[in-house]
């Protein structure tokens, strides 16, 4: 009985060994397959699959709707010149539509490794991420607690504008500074929380009996990211092994760098980037335009044979909900690539100065009660004069109009902003950089602004 029960914990041990040998292994298979790149018959898949529904719409179109009012069959809705209209209409804008995809899809957006040498990796002394943005990981919080001056009127001194004075980034954190196609900023892995005064004590009292809400707007200043967003260490590739040019992320999708990567598109197979990301804004205008067309013709037919007592085409309704469904995505999508464009951000680099406006929407919420809208605002106008607007002039790449950032990407002509024709006026291996910004990259007050700029 004794020697029965000796054996048994050896046991026990031995399956628990094998199954964390178990769980290890499976744990290396999925980070080997998060970097491979994908099989190309999978990126190419849907490239496919878009001819396809292109070719359909054509046929529904032009045999189900076009050639009936032009031969004047008895159940057409209208006449010959009717049909000739819709038929030229649709011809356009679909060989527009198809003109500017086969450009997005043959145009590379520019791979970092044809322009850059491998190279071993920087020294490193306490790296944070660039994506690594917490309000306690780098210098202070986001929005720094100043306390309130003393009985003789004198301010007490605060930290530098890059001081460190929060604790070391956790050591046991698995991150990846590389964008994916899905998840261009990895997820954090932990939960961080906000200590509004830095030090993670109450707010002192307000003086004379008066609530902390009242002093609150006085006692707080912006406190943008310190990271060095341009050193070495936070460029360097550690999949590829070289030093990206400036804008470069690595896509998972792709397995490469790619230059001013903006996101993975499987529409077209390939990433956005730096020189494509303008042939690609052209092909959402003219998908939006056919789109909208296909679906407003189409529409008034069915409703119109349907007045009529006439049997609905089937094969229409099919094409209305695809028109109906693209429109509304290509406009979705025109419209926040429009945005990022006059903003000079690509989708990568915009989710920086998304994190810190939900950010400041929060401190405005605990300054603030909800219903004092007019305080908000003032208060975010202090903070825009004391530091420049978020994603403007606290955008390293702001080129100081939002005319100027458009033709950066789309061209200097009214012509190249709809037209699939030539280059992309970027190179994607170097950016004029806002001269708000230190030379490591990181944001300045407006006080140490040049004086053509404050």
């Amino acid at each position: 009985m004794s020697t029965h029960e000796g054996k048994q914990p050896v046991q026990e041990a031995k399956c628990c060994g094998v199954v964390e040998e178990a769980a290890m292994r499976s744990r290396e298979r999925r980070e080997k397959r998060k970097r491979k790149p994908m099989p190309w018959i999978l990126l190419k898949l849907t490239v496919v699959v878009t001819a396809g529904i292109i070719a359909y719409a054509f046929y529904v179109y032009i045999g189900r709707l076009c050639v009936p009012l032009i031969r004047r069959d008895s159940g057409a809705i209208g006449g010959r010149a009717t049909g000739i209209g819709f038929l030229v209409v649709f011809c356009v804008l679909g060989l527009m539509m198809i003109w500017a995809y086969e450009k997005i899809v043959f145009t590379s957006p520019g791979l970092a490794k044809e322009h850059v040498q491998k190279s071993p990796p920087p020294e490193v002394n306490n790296a944070v991420p660039s994506w690594w943005d917490s309000t306690r990981d780098l210098a202070g919080t986001p929005y720094q607690y100043v306390p309130p001056p003393d009985a003789n009127g004198a301010a007490p001194a605060s930290a530098g504008l890059h001081g460190h004075s929060g604790p070391a980034p956790p050591r046991d954190v698995n991150y990846d500074d590389n964008a994916g196609m899905l998840d261009a900023i990895p997820p954090v892995t932990e939960a961080r929380t906000a200590q509004p005064n830095g030090s993670g004590k109450p707010l002192p009292s307000a003086p004379n009996g008066s609530s902390p809400r009242a002093q609150l707007p006085m006692m707080y200043t912006r406190k943008p990211s310190a990271t060095p967003l341009l050193r070495p260490e936070h460029r360097y590739c550690y999949k590829d092994g070289f030093l990206k040019p400036p804008r470069a992320h690595h896509c998972r999708a792709c397995g490469t760098c790619v230059l001013r990567y903006d996101h993975h598109c499987p529409w077209i197979g390939q990433c956005v980037g730096a020189r494509n990301h303008k042939f690609f804004v052209i092909f959402l205008e003219w998908t939006w335009l056919f789109c909208v067309w296909t679906f407003a013709t189409l529409t008034a037919n069915v409703i119109r044979s349907g007045t009529r007592g006439d049997d609905i085409d089937p094969e229409m309704i099919v094409i209305i909900v695809l028109s109906g469904l693209f429109a509304f995505f290509t406009a979705a999508l025109l419209g926040t690539h429009v945005n990022l464009i006059v903003h000079n951000q690509t989708t990568v680099e915009t989710m920086n100065s998304q994190r810190m406006k939900e950010r400041e929407k929060g401190v405005l919420a605990r300054m603030h009660a909800w219903y004092e809208f007019g305080a908000k605002r003032r208060t975010r106008k202090q903070w825009d004069e004391e530091w420049g607007r978020i994603g403007c002039e606290g955008n390293l790449w702001w080129l100081g109009s939002y005319r100027a950032n458009w033709e950066a990407v789309m061209g200097h002509h009214v012509w190249e902003w709809f037209l699939p024709i030539g280059r992309s006026p970027l190179d994607g291996l170097s950016y004029p950089e806002n001269p708000r910004f230190d030379a490591e990259g990181r944001w300045r007050p407006r006080s140490e602004w040049l004086p053509e700029l404050r």
